[in-house]
């Protein structure tokens, strides 16, 4: 199953229901699920794979915590972040630091 941004226009109880229901569905049925989010800390929480592409380029794969660290984010978004651990899955949290907060 392929699913192009499936929680956009969502708001955040839907988010999370529609997310839920497909965790469900790869676990239950043993379905490979792909996805495009562009929120990170959903990703994160939901999958088990994660592809970080700029500009159609590949800059990291694998399991969340191999990808998703502040280098990364740095080079994939042109953003400053923190990484720190989510409570409540035990994946990476993205805390993005705008401009505002820049030291």
């Amino acid at each position: 199953m392929r699913l192009d941004e499936p929680t956009t226009y969502l708001d955040l109880a839907h988010q999370i229901e529609v997310l839920d229901l497909l965790y469900r569905l790869n676990r239950k049925s043993d379905r490979t699920i792909v996805m495009v989010l562009h929120d990170l800390n959903m990703a994160c929480r939901y999958s088990h794979h994660l592809v970080a592409l700029r500009d159609g380029a590949v800059m990291a794969q694998g399991r969340p915590a191999e990808v998703v660290n502040e280098k990364m984010v740095r080079q994939v978004f042109d953003l400053e972040s923190r990484i720190i651990t989510d409570p409540v899955s035990n994946t990476p949290l993205c805390l993005p630091i705008g401009k505002s907060f820049e030291n």
